[in-house]
């Protein structure tokens, strides 16, 4: 199999509020800065459209503790969308960002908004793609139309389990990515779209699959206490951007969030939770009519 092309990435050592060594990362891109909280235990490279030289933002995030060469916390409780607050504000503060719009994907949309609550002068408009405002458990699933409470306990319990027994899984999870036919089979089963590119599909899995399943239902367990954020609290342009067949985060709880927001737009695209490799453009697009907003907004 030839090797696959990557993509030009800068990566930089980061410590937030607690000593935790933080891997950095932006694209190297002029133009506005875009702080992306990404989705957990994700990587750049699941966002094809964002390391493109021509893609007009600058963006900076960073990976998640204990993953992509983040270090692991002193103290293993510290994580969760508080921790990732802290996080988000050392890079920022570290990459010289003052205020900017914020991306959101996954369990990023609970840091940017938790952000945004918290530090309002540090966020001037929110970008939500295939996530919640907090509560997200609960909204796990919704194609099945299953009771919410019951929705949370299951996926609670497979963090625990994860979280207990996930390091047995290694052997088979940080090789399962390599196996040729692997990744055409994932593009093809309906929880991710073969609109995503082999190559960018490939590459993003790849790196996701290398992270330690114990400590991914560590981070997922401790994420999963965030409940849902005030978003009446919440006074910047902000667009939410669904995948219509999302079995991760419910497209009608996304569409509810932006009904209840003074200055909330909502996108619904055909894909999956994995918007940003299967629908880079529109991502890009609809960031950038966001940055228009944001510029027009008032003071």
């Amino acid at each position: 199999m030839a090797p696959l092309s990557v993509p030009h990435v800068r990566f930089w050592d980061v410590e937030s509020a607690d000593g935790t060594r933080l891997r950095a990362w932006t694209n190297g891109v002029d133009g506005p800065p875009v702080l992306l909280c990404n989705g957990l235990g994700t990587n750049p490279y699941a966002w094809p459209g964002f390391l493109r030289p021509d893609c007009g933002v600058r963006v900076v995030s960073w990976n998640h503790r204990g993953t992509g060469g983040s270090a692991r916390p002193v103290d293993p409780s510290h994580v969760g969308v508080d921790a990732f607050v802290e996080d988000a504000l050392a890079v920022a503060d570290a990459a010289g960002i003052g205020s900017s719009t914020v991306v959101g994907w996954s369990m990023g949309v609970n840091v940017a908004f938790e952000l945004a609550v918290r530090h309002p002068e540090r966020v001037e408009g929110l970008l939500a793609v295939a996530g919640v405002p907090g509560g997200t458990f609960s909204t796990m699933l919704a194609p099945t139309r299953l009771p919410r409470p019951l929705v949370r306990a299951a996926m609670v319990s497979f963090a625990k389990v994860g979280e207990q027994v996930g390091h047995t899984w290694n052997p088979v999870t940080q090789r399962i990515a390599w196996v040729p036919g692997f990744v055409a089979a994932l593009r093809h089963s309906g929880f991710m779209m073969p609109s995503a590119s082999p190559e960018d599909a490939r590459l993003a899995v790849r790196e996701f699959m290398s992270t330690d399943a114990a400590w991914y239902g560590h981070l997922a367990l401790h994420a999963s206490r965030h409940e849902r954020v005030g978003l009446s609290q919440v006074h910047v342009p902000t667009t939410f951007v669904a995948g219509r067949w999302d079995v991760l985060a419910g497209a009608r709880d996304m569409a509810s969030a932006a009904a209840r927001m003074s200055d909330a737009a909502y996108v619904e695209l055909p894909g999956t939770h994995f918007l940003p490799l299967e629908r880079p453009t529109e991502i890009d697009a609809e960031l950038a009519r966001l940055l228009t907003r944001v510029e027009h907004a008032p003071a």
